[in-house]
């Protein structure tokens, strides 16, 4: 069912029958939420003129990413980057993609969100383990540093080893923010009263609905740890995602999503 290997220098696990690779995120502890530092650092990236709209919605958003925490994360194995067409037709047979120009490209999951999620072996990463996994031992507004992350560090296929490769962090994953995830959380607004360890939140969130509106999203555009979305009903550009920053909300009715899996021990 598993085979080990080594992928771009790093061991790697895939699994078999869908080809999906995973890599070992190693335990530790970690600041989780958005630092006054890295608010610091969306205003510089404003003062630079790299702002295509205003900082408004991500200054009035941030206190849901606050109060910064203290967190354990225990080892877990988790998919090198987001599941790719290909391989979520593995699950899906049927499953067809609006989006992807190839099967290698990032499947952005729709109305077979839930039919997904219950053919998959694999768990989701808690939004914790999200974070953790997307930091990868920094604490800075990306992994790799202050500034805004260029369009070419946002990855949504993986066709091309060499340019997966160099789009991995120091845990060897791979476009980690470049698009929303589904983590396994429920959205409930800031860190208050949140687990110190990296288990879900998964009561308090708003009203059921659509298993997707229940769902925390994280990532796109590559903040470091951030969801890095705008508020609900907020359009975004290309070039406006990277003057956004650390928004936690559940996402809307038709919302397209993207899947890492976490490998079940």
């Amino acid at each position: 069912m598993w085979s080990e290997e080594i992928l771009a220098e790093r061991p790697a696990w895939r699994h078999l029958a869908s080809g999906v690779v995973f890599r070992r995120v190693p335990g530790g502890t970690f600041r989780m939420g958005l630092s006054e530092a890295e608010v610091d650092a969306v205003r510089a990236i404003e003062r630079a003129g790299g702002v295509g709209d205003t900082i408004d919605a991500f200054v009035a958003g941030a206190r849901d990413a606050q109060p910064v925490r203290e967190v354990r994360v225990e080892p877990f194995l988790t998919a090198r980057h987001p599941l790719t067409v290909a391989q979520v037709r593995h699950w899906l047979p049927g499953y067809e993609d609006g989006y992807a120009e190839d099967e290698s490209g990032t499947a952005r999951l729709e109305d077979e969100l839930d039919e997904l999620l219950e053919a998959l072996p694999f768990r989701l990463l808690s939004e914790a383990e999200w974070e953790y996994a997307a930091r990868a031992g920094t604490t800075t507004l990306t992994f790799w540093g202050d500034e805004k992350p260029g369009e070419d560090r946002l990855l949504d296929d993986f066709g091309d080893a060499q340019m997966t490769a160099a789009a991995e962090n120091a845990f060897g994953l791979a476009a980690m923010g470049s698009a929303n995830e589904i983590c396994a959380d429920v959205w409930i607004a800031g860190f208050a009263g949140a687990p110190a360890n990296a288990t879900p939140r998964i009561g308090g969130g708003p009203a059921p609905c659509a298993a997707v509106q229940l769902t925390s999203i994280r990532g796109k555009a590559a903040m470091n740890g951030c969801c890095y979305c705008p508020p609900p009903g907020t359009n975004t550009t290309s070039s406006q995602r990277s003057a956004r920053s650390r928004h936690y909300h559940p996402a809307e009715p038709g919302t397209d999503a993207r899947i890492r899996g976490v490998e079940l021990t």
